[in-house]
């Protein structure tokens, strides 16, 4: 079948049901848009009905049900691509239209060459019903007859079509080949019953003389005529027959060793014939020696009853220039009355514009391709470009424009680094060191898509990362923190090259204003500038291994959620003076594994720990072992600034929970 057929499902599909329905049936299908849906090119049936199938199971309707819908749809489709006034003007009613289908299909295939059609016989019933004879080399596809005869009768005809198949059944053509056959009975309300007047005049009416053409001017007038009988015996030809046979006919010769049937596809009987009388016939010539110089002659079957003689009226079935070359004919051995001299002329032209749209279809199908493997690539690389700059800035600059630097009143900055860093990329080769940070990198980065910060640059083993820029955020310290805490667990997870032994790091963070921007033309960067930015890095300077630390302004935005940090007191930090510092240990169920160091006994702050009343109790734990070092935690309660130092307590390793000793408690786990 050919591409509009493809088409047409596609178009059926996408009006009724959408375009991702359209994607599940062209997906479960196994057929390519680009290469599967071109409009002169021939597809195998398979993929068809592979199409069709795909249609009723993801839509869940019945074969038959597609199929009658289809039918419908593609009447109308060809009334939207150039069909419509051809359909209208086919037959003066519904029975005249469904005899002239065949002639229809004919006059179709010298543009498509390919094409199989069926063939359509109707006979009266009586004033309100015929009978519809579809025959068919592929069977099961009846339920699409329904589906045009319904439209044809309403639209063109303005009649109600109501349909019933009588019988189906199969039969033997010529070639062994079966064919379907299936008999409808067609009821159709408010048929035409008008008569058109025979206005005719007769020009042989008696005028005292008897006109008659003799044997030998009938055949040189009409040279492509044969006439035969009831037994398939020649009587006589025109003049051409013998020569495009290449052989002298001898007097009743049998029709069926000179012909064979092609279309109707049909055994060659004189009954075969009348049932399909007003078809068009195609008559191969059997003495060809190749199918590709084998002769057609298409034309008219005319019983003539008085004589019981069979009158086949034909033309050679030329479209080209190239046939008559390869057939050895020439325009002349054509009659000026028959058109086939005008048809071969005019398909000459119609072939080159068929190979022009052919060409534009195949280019534009390739078109498509590779516009979508640009539209991938380009998703490709706007994915990489919206990795190093942010998304509106990096649009931005493909749509050449200046990016202005931005301040932003409210952000959190990170800093990381690894702690000997210096030591083990002394120890190491190179690749070892390119292959520990790109594991420990490729950690951080899928932890900054999950907590939605913005990681701003890494240069060697520093790593920063913001959140508040470039989008502004009213909560901004809280992803950072967390972030810090994933961090630490996942450089834990890394192992140092030089040691074997799991990596450390150390974080600091800042909470204030930063001015961002973009900076340089060749690699252009998005940077952070201002006074937060070196605090957050001073953070990370003056920190510990494995330890979050966090200036006085971060933990005044984190104080009163679910974290758990030390207070380390006021140091002096360069550049800076006096601040007030505290380590980040967790959140509640969270708590990060401290290093055993001189800080593992500063003071826990913690909220939310119950309180009797407005004064700060103490409470304590039991000691826990673990199974390298104890770990000691000092818990103090908070209420109204005031602040305890609490017992000296440990952690429960089997329940990991922390365990009072008063009525109050509260949970923590041990990570």
């Amino acid at each position: 079948m050919y591409g509009h057929i493809h088409l047409c499902i596609k178009e059926l599909v996408l009006d009724k049901f959408g375009q991702e329905v359209w994607d599940n049936i062209l997906e479960k299908s196994v057929l390519h848009e680009g290469t599967d849906f071109l409009v002169f090119q021939s597809y195998h049936d398979d993929k068809t009905f592979a199409l069709v199938g795909a249609v009723c199971a993801v839509s869940g309707i019945p074969l038959d049900t597609v199929l009658e819908v289809f039918g419908e749809y593609f009447v109308q489709y060809c009334f939207r691509h150039g069909y419509d006034q051809l359909l209208r003007t086919l037959g003066k009613d519904f029975i005249s239209f469904i005899q002239n289908l065949d002639a229809l299909h004919a006059n179709l295939q010298r543009t498509y060459s390919k094409l199989r059609p069926p063939s359509f016989r109707c006979e009266r019933k009586d004033a309100d019903s015929v009978y519809l004879h579809y025959f068919t080399e592929r069977t099961g596809l009846h339920p699409i007859v329904k589906g045009v005869v319904k439209v044809v009768a309403r639209e063109i005809y303005n009649q109600e079509a109501e349909m019933e198949v009588i019988s189906i059944s199969k039969q033997q053509i010529e070639g062994g080949l079966d064919q379907e056959h299936v008999i409808f009975i067609v009821k159709l309300k408010d048929i035409d019953k008008k008569t058109i007047p025979d206005n005719s005049l007769n020009v042989f009416q008696s005028n005292g003389s008897q006109t008659s053409l003799n044997t030998s001017h009938f055949c040189k007038a009409f040279p492509y005529h044969i006439v035969f009988d009831e037994n398939l015996e020649i009587k006589q030809c025109g003049d051409m027959i013998p020569k495009i046979l290449h052989m002298c006919l001898k007097a009743n010769t049998s029709m069926t060793t000179l012909f064979d049937i092609t279309h109707p596809p049909m055994k060659f009987k004189l009954e075969n014939i009348l049932t399909f009388i007003n078809s068009v016939f195609y008559l191969g010539v059997k003495n060809n020696k190749s199918a590709e110089t084998r002769l057609f002659l298409r034309g008219q079957m005319i019983w003539i009853d008085d004589l019981h003689l069979m009158m086949y009226v034909c033309s050679p079935r030329l479209s080209s220039l190239l046939e008559l070359k390869q057939l050895n004919i020439y325009l002349s051995d054509i009659p000026l009355y028959d058109v086939t001299r005008e048809l071969i002329l005019l398909n000459q032209q119609r072939i080159a514009e068929i190979d022009i749209a052919k060409k534009l279809d195949e280019t534009t199908a390739e078109l498509k391709i590779t516009s979508r493997l640009l539209a991938e690539e380009k998703q490709k690389t706007d994915n990489l470009l919206f990795q190093m700059l942010p998304q509106k800035v990096a649009d931005e600059l493909k749509n050449g424009r200046t990016v202005k630097a931005e301040k932003f009143a409210d952000v959190t900055v990170l800093f990381s680094d690894i702690v000997t860093f210096t030591d083990i990329a002394v120890a190491c080769t190179p690749l070892d060191i390119v292959r520990m940070l790109n594991e420990l990198y490729q950690r951080f980065d899928a932890r900054t898509s999950e907590h939605d910060v913005y990681k701003v640059e890494t240069i060697g083993d520093a790593y920063m990362v913001v959140s508040g820029v470039p989008e502004v955020k009213k909560v901004h310290a809280q992803p950072v923190a967390k972030f810090a805490i994933d961090m630490i667990k996942e450089a834990s997870n890394v192992k140092s090259p030089a040691t074997g032994k799991p990596l450390q790091i150390r974080v600091g963070i800042h909470s204030g204003p930063v001015v961002a921007g973009v900076v340089g033309v060749k690699m252009p960067r998005y940077c952070l500038f201002g006074d937060t930015v070196n605090t957050a890095s001073r953070m990370e300077s003056h920190g510990e291994p494995g330890r979050i630390h966090i200036s006085p302004t971060s933990y005044s935005l984190l104080k009163d959620d679910d974290y758990v940090f030390r207070d380390r007191q006021c140091i002096e930090v360069k550049g800076k003076g006096s601040l007030h510092t505290y380590f980040l240990v967790g959140e509640n169920g969270r708590l990060l594994s401290e290093p055993e160091d001189v800080f593992h006994n500063l003071t826990i702050l913690k909220k939310d720990i119950p309180v009797n009343g407005s004064v700060t109790e103490t409470i304590g734990y039991d000691n826990y072992n673990d199974e390298r070092t104890p770990i000691k935690i000092n818990v103090v309660l908070q209420d109204n600034n005031q602040m305890h130092r609490n017992n000296i307590n440990s952690v429960n390793r089997e329940n990991k929970n922390l365990k009072t000793q008063s009525r109050y408690s509260t949970m923590c786990n041990v990570l």
